[in-house]
């Protein structure tokens, strides 16, 4: 039966840790201070910690310490509000989750309803590092080069954790398969997985999408509608192109991290909600800070485990190995048997993948595609554009002492023209949104904003489309 050790200098809280830890089924030691606690240990290893952080002879942290990082033990820290940073902290130790001051039951049992899969969940993240060594995989992901190994390691790390990820990487890196691992090796796995482009939804519905509304809240609200942060409440919530979504939502988002509870649009009644929330942008967050684009508060409460996610051309041969695993993909789904030649195969390894996998996966199917039906080898496609080329009207010069909003108008607007009017590929080039491209061109005055016959059928596509 699974043990439980509550230490708290406060009574009361020890008694009502215990009671509702004993109806779960586990059985329960409880301590005062560090000193009692250290006997617990030492007379029953307990396969759950729940420990106050501030304690008469020390920290939850000291204990935390004297516990064998081996030995599988979960460890949940207590803190009251003013000490929210120092929970932060523990969670980047390796502290499961953590519980604020006056503790809510529902969210004990919540823990305590994830915490009986942990020992299944590391023998899972060690089959799955032994299926790397041996297949390049970890779970969704591809890949064994030291670049991607060294993402793979820090996301089993922090995968058990409640602590929040930043992803970080340029569009088209693997951000939301990423995130999705992130999800299938935590305690939260069995419940739901929601990604949430907040570059994609219009300014005036994303308040509406995230914390959802009641019927009658505004005009064409004629039913209630749940929000993400609902449908996700015990799982993951990936938020991706975190730096596009409106500033006054983000102080929302804040205090939703904060309290843990939200208001439907058109209701003051709260909700609560437990969700681990994994954000993604394509730019530098600190820069964006700078910018203006995401608030200084918001970076620091996501950004406590950051992950970096390598560009394709740093990959190596990954690039070989993608390439093949989307190739045996679409054979399994068309029945065919095609394989690369050896030009096509010498030709992936040299191409810089300014797109990165995104544009890889695009080019397999193209190559697929264009081969025919009768043919066992794909055809030698060749690739759409190569950004290294420097020829007459590719480059544009910003003088010392331009503006980053000027440079960035120039950059918008000069890959535009080059790409022939075509928004979709130019924000592909550009590594942001359909919709964030919009948006710009909208800001600098230009035509171009209003859409042209250049966009075609791909406009809903593009706006439909996540970073991976």
């Amino acid at each position: 039966m699974p043990h439980a050790l509550i230490v708290d200098d406060d009574p009361g809280t020890r008694e009502a840790l215990a009671a509702i830890i004993t109806e779960d089924g586990l059985t329960t030691a409880t301590a005062g201070d560090l000193r009692e606690a250290r006997i617990q240990l030492v007379r029953q290893m307990p396969d759950v910690v729940f420990t106050d952080l501030k304690l008469p002879d020390g920290t939850g942290v000291d204990l935390f310490e004297d516990l064998d990082p081996r030995s599988g033990v979960e460890f949940i820290v207590i803190t009251g509000h003013a000490t929210v940073e120092s929970a932060v902290s523990a969670l980047k130790m390796g502290a499961a989750d953590y519980l604020v001051k006056p503790i809510n039951m529902q969210r004990v049992k919540a823990i305590l309803n994830r915490l009986p899969r942990a020992g299944d969940l590391k023998a899972e993240i060690g089959t799955l590092r032994g299926e790397l060594r041996r297949m390049g995989r970890f779970g969704l992901m591809l890949g064994n080069s030291a670049a991607i190994q060294q993402v793979y390691d820090q996301i089993s790390r922090v995968a058990p954790t409640a602590a929040s990820v930043m992803l970080v990487g340029e569009s088209g890196t693997g951000k939301e398969v990423a995130a999705q691992t992130l999800h299938q090796l935590s305690l939260r796995r069995k419940h739901a997985f929601l990604a949430v482009n907040c570059g994609a939804i219009s300014p005036n519905l994303i308040e509406s999408e995230m914390f959802g509304h009641e019927r009658g809240s505004f005009t064409g609200a004629d039913r209630q509608h749940k929000g993400y942060f609902e449908r996700a409440n015990g799982g993951t919530l990936f938020l991706d192109e975190i730096t596009e979504m409106p500033i006054e939502l983000q102080v929302k988002l804040l205090r939703v991290l904060e309290t843990g509870m939200f208001m439907r649009v058109g209701t003051t009644k709260e909700i609560e909600t437990d969700v681990r929330l994994i954000a993604a942008t394509n730019r530098d967050p600190e820069q964006a800070v700078l910018e203006g684009k995401l608030r200084l508060d918001l970076y620091h409460r996501l950004n406590v485990f950051p992950i970096s996610l390598p560009p394709l051309r740093e990959r190596g041969k990954d690039v070989e190995l993608l390439a093949q695993a989307f190739l045996d993909e679409l054979n399994e789904q068309h029945g065919t048997r095609k394989h690369f030649p050896p030009a096509v195969k010498d030709m992936l390894l040299s191409y810089p993948w300014p797109g990165n996998v995104r544009e890889l996966k695009n080019y397999v199917q193209r190559a697929h595609i264009m081969s025919g039906s009768d043919s066992d080898s794909t055809a030698t496609v060749p690739l759409q554009i190569t950004l290294s080329k420097s020829t007459a009207g590719t480059a544009i010069t910003i003088p010392f002492g331009t503006s980053l909003a000027e440079a960035d108008r120039q950059l918008i607007l000069a890959t535009l023209e080059q790409c022939g009017g075509v928004k979709t590929r130019a924000a592909e080039i550009l590594g942001i949104s359909l919709k964030t491209l919009y948006n710009r061109l909208v800001e600098y005055g230009n035509d171009a904003g209003r859409g042209d016959e250049n966009d075609g059928a791909e406009e809903p596509r593009a706006l439909g489309k996540a970073d991976a």
